[in-house]
């Protein structure tokens, strides 16, 4: 691992200990350690209001012709205490990593250049409130299909009028397809419960989608014509775009103590789009951009220009079959003379009544803007130039497929020619504000990103592409076949038939291998074309930025909503939804070892309508899924209607301050019982098991290989070791630096509760060829997983009879002991009533690869073993620290492993919803109803039925 920097390069100024460095390909601590982040998006309920979910019709254009929607609120209550529920909850899963969404409309949706300041201090107040339970923040510009009042979410409305739009008639003309007016905004035919999955994101592939991507990435190029404020449309809503995080940026910086200790980048555009760029022929629905859903009616371009100005039209339908969409005959759609295009009437003069712009008189109201360059025929409805939007126009001419230079034209590279400049332009401003900010890159979804040049990147950077098992998602079943998806969309086989994979573990293996392309795009980044000429004769050129899983989860809504329905016998049943979701973030463990955040959390999730925007269904929790029902403040603080029990946030640990600002406590009430923590941390979430999993959160040296089997509650971790790996130790005060490479373990600034120096090896090194590491390799260990049978069966007890349960001779409750760290090595564990765990005093090194090391207490259960070094159990961080020494030869590299397994095997959860069993023989039957209960459940795990 590549030293890290003691001196910033933005600033010119000493690096602080909480800075987190881009290096080698991975996320670096301040200590040099390896990074794992990980987390969730916060939160999918962001898309929107407070109260105005997608599918409420309610005021919705009049609010948004208005501008007058706050977003305060989104995604976190600050007045009612349940934020801190939230929080604590994530940080309980491990997660110590967030994406935060926030949309362009929740800036600026009064109108262009009137900022919401109230939402921006609002926003500060969550960062807060995330530092103090020591999350790391990257901030998500987030859209989809361009706005709120085109199908999805981002834009402020006012961008369509000023893209000569009329947002009233989308449904009429299917433009777009809105979840509040589905089918039809009519009273009597209104039914948005009935909006098929994933049918807004065919908006991508619609006439108003398409048009304002190609005006935001290529007004210049193919709308010259678009003049407002006297400046091209492209840039007119770039600017503000741009301007409006940019301000946000500024308002953080200005709060202080949040940059970089907190907010440690901004992501791009959320799922940038191509629009109608690079379309080789409007004529026909383009067959190359396969993450364009097919799903109910699909005109091509040519079809959409003509619905757009009102023109009945017949066009495809599309069903979803087997093995993805097929053709499933024809629909006819009859606007009825209802145009999208604003009549010029709503602009008097050329100037906007509400929002003051100025329209060039060039740009004619009335009519649509691709007709107005000439592009295709109103009276004939003919296309004029199909290959419109393939090629850059010479000099200031429009491109013309009929010009007699035509064979000399330069074919359009979306990326290349529109993309790369918007990104530029806009990390430009947030590196204007926030020198440090990390960039998030990412290209439009399974794109290959362009070559991004260091100029830009500046040694902090990230690739940030998005992953999703598509057939899962779409048909929200968890089959026993799939394909790979992005060796489709890149070419890779010569017919879709080669990219079906049958079987869970064909599956498994090769979301794997998708997620791990993805990593290898990473290479794209920082490369300057002499690099990019050398990749044609060295494949293996080194991959100099990490890779983070921007979006990556499953639906919850599986089989007809089988998990939520009462009657139906899999009721409160996850087990496909954990299969599903296991498979895809187990494929970010192996030999990806990535970073992710995991759509999604929202704090608003209901059985009926999912995350309250267009049917989507993907929080990890929700409160219907919550059994227990707290009354007393003195309890967990779960909300239970409108009640709050407080806890205190969480605080930093000791050992953390010594060493790193990035708290380590993975939640924040350390002082409750192991079982009460563990059924806080399984109540109300959704195949918890799948995504509350062991990894190393900071590793010395790389990991490079992480394997976890939830069947048997195993987990193997590989890493990678070199010379150089030895971890810089800072002082307390934060700013004395203690040499690694000199002494021994006993010579650095330890954290407290340490534990032993001495260290087990197989291999005998001498002291002059290793020496021991300061800093642990710090693995999250899941209570989830590794609890004891005390622990789980204890966690299934009311907690009201749980305050009222008494322990012989007045003794503390023994989940209350050993809140420190149990080492091994030097001392004996604490002893418990329940379970007992003795450690030997010394072990030998066959002891550690052959029988392992038990640990056995109130909180947990599990055997230990590894290929060297010594370790010690933090119950009530759920963090188990490996010690190992670190090679100092130079070129010297060794490997280490450690395998955890929870004893006794994995543990067996009743299903979620229903009542709790009350004791451990209860319990045991509720496992056995979990396992057995009902006719689907009789297949073994291996058996998967469609």
């Amino acid at each position: 691992m590549p030293q890290v920097p003691l001196t910033c390069t933005q600033t010119g100024q000493p690096v602080p200990d909480y800075l987190v460095h881009t290096l080698d390909g991975n996320f670096v601590d301040s200590s040099g350690r390896t990074l794992l982040l990980r987390g969730v998006n916060l939160s999918g309920s962001s898309k929107a209001p407070v109260g105005h979910p997608s599918y409420a019709l309610e005021d919705f254009w009049e609010a948004g012709e208005a501008g007058s929607e706050s977003f305060v609120g989104q995604p976190l209550n600050l007045d009612d205490g349940s934020a801190d529920e939230h929080l604590r909850r994530l940080r309980g899963w491990g997660f110590n990593m967030l994406r935060y969404p926030i949309t362009w409309e929740a800036l600026e949706h009064e109108g262009p250049g009137k900022y919401d300041y109230e939402f921006m201090d609002y926003t500060i107040r969550v960062l807060r409130k995330c530092k103090d339970y020591g999350f790391k923040v990257y901030l998500d510009p987030h859209q989809d299909v361009w706005s709120r009042f085109s199908g999805g979410s981002g834009a402020p409305y006012w961008t369509l009028p000023a893209c000569g739009i009329n947002p009233r008639a989308f449904t009429a003309t299917q433009a777009a397809i809105l979840h509040c007016e589905y089918p039809s905004p009519l009273p009597d035919s209104r039914d948005p419960a009935s909006l098929p999955s994933m049918i807004w994101s065919t908006n991508y592939g619609r006439l108003l989608s398409q048009t304002l991507f190609a005006l935001f990435f290529g007004g210049r190029t193919f709308a010259p014509k678009c003049i407002i404020d006297g400046v091209n449309i492209q840039d007119y809503l770039q600017s503000h775009f741009t301007r409006a995080f940019a301000v946000l940026a500024e308002r953080i910086r200005d709060a202080g103590g949040l940059l970089d200790e907190v907010v440690i980048g901004w992501d791009g555009m959320n799922e940038p789009a191509e629009g109608f760029i690079a379309y080789p022929d409007l004529n026909v629905y383009p067959m190359t951009q396969g993450s364009t859903l097919k799903k109910g009616s699909v005109p091509t371009p040519a079809q959409s220009f003509r619905l757009g100005m009102g023109k009945e039209q017949t066009v495809d339908n599309y069903t979803l079959g087997a093995f993805g969409s097929r053709r499933d005959g024809t629909v006819t759609i009859n606007p009825n003379g209802v145009s999208i295009w604003a009549d010029p009437a709503d602009e008097p003069g050329g100037v906007h009544p509400r929002w003051k712009w100025r329209r060039d008189p060039q740009w004619k109201l009335g009519i649509c803007v691709w007709a107005l360059h000439g592009v295709w025929d109103i009276e004939t409805g003919y296309i004029l130039q199909p290959d419109y939007f393939c090629y850059l126009p010479q000099s200031t001419s429009v491109p013309t497929s009929h010009s007699a230079e035509s064979e000399s034209r330069v074919e359009v590279d979306f990326l290349q020619d529109f993309f790369l400049p918007q990104i530029t332009s806009y990390f430009s401003a947030i590196r204007a504000v926030h020198p440090n900010a990390i960039a998030f890159v990412q290209a439009p979804v399974f794109a290959v990103p362009p070559e991004v040049p260091e100029t830009l990147l500046q040694g902090r950077a990230c690739a940030a592409p998005h992953y999703y098992d598509g057939l899962t998602l779409i048909s929200r079943h968890w089959n026993w076949y799939n394909a790979d998806a992005l060796g489709i969309i890149r070419g890779k086989y010569s017919s879709p038939v080669f990219a079906v994979r049958v079987g869970e573990k064909a599956i498994r293996s090769c979301i794997r291998s998708q997620l791990g392309l993805l990593k290898d795009d990473a290479v794209q980044l920082g490369m300057s074309p002499d690099s990019a000429l050398s990749m044609s004769s060295s494949p293996a050129v080194q991959v100099r930025y990490p890779t983070i899983i921007g979006e990556i989860g499953t639906p919850f809504d599986m089989d007809g909503n089988a998990s939520y329905d009462p009657s139906n016998p899999r009721y409160g049943d996850y087990s496909s939804q954990e299969r599903a979701l296991d498979a895809s973030l187990a494929a970010a463990d192996g030999t990806n070892a990535l970073n992710y955040t995991v759509w999604t959390y929202c704090t608003d999730s209901t059985h009926q309508w999912g995350d309250g925007w267009n049917m989507e269904d993907l929080s990890l929790w929700s409160s219907d899924d919550l059994q227990r029902r707290i009354d007393s403040a003195a309890s967990m603080g779960i909300i239970v209607n409108g009640g709050v029990g407080m806890m205190n946030p969480a605080h930093v640990s000791a050992a953390t301050l010594a060493t790193l600002h990035f708290p380590s406590l993975p939640y924040a009430s350390a002082s409750q019982p192991a079982h009460v923590r563990l059924a806080f941390l399984r109540d109300g979430a959704r195949a918890v098991k799948a995504f509350c999993r062991p990894w190393p959160v900071r590793t010395v040296g790389v990991p490079s290989n992480i394997e976890f089997d939830i069947a048997k509650a195993t987990v193997k971790i590989v890493v990678s070791v070199r010379a150089g790996d030895m971890p810089r130790v800072y002082g307390q005060s934060g700013d004395d630096e203690e040499d690694g490479d000199t002494g021994g373990a006993e010579e650095c600034k330890k954290p407290k509760g340490s534990g032993t120096t001495s260290v087990y090896s197989l291999k005998g090194k001498k002291a002059l060829e290793e020496k021991p590491s300061p800093l642990p390799t710090e693995i999250f260990l899941p209570l989830v997983h590794f609890a004891s049978e005390t622990c789980v069966s204890r966690s299934y007890v009311p907690p009201g009879q749980q305050q009222q349960q008494a322990f012989p001779d007045g003794e503390l409750d023994p989940d209350m002991h050993g809140i420190e760290c149990t080492p091994t090595g030097t001392a004996t564990p604490y002893t418990y009533t329940a379970s007992t765990a003795t450690l030997p005093l010394f072990s030998s090194s066959s002891d550690l690869v052959s029988s392992g090391i038990r640990i056995a207490n109130e909180a947990y259960d599990v055997t230990v073993k590894m290929s060297e070094g010594h370790i010690e159990l933090c119950e009530r961080t759920q963090i188990l620290r490996w010690f190992y020494p670190v090679p100092t030869a130079p070129g010297a590299q060794k490997e280490v492993w450690i395998e955890v397994k929870r004893t006794g095997g994995a543990i067996k959860y009743p299903r979620s919803t229903g009542t709790s069993p009350r004791n451990g023989r209860a319990s045991l039957v509720g496992w056995l109803e979990g396992l057995c209960g009902g006719e689907l459940n009789s297949c073994p795990k291996s058996c998967i039925v469609m």
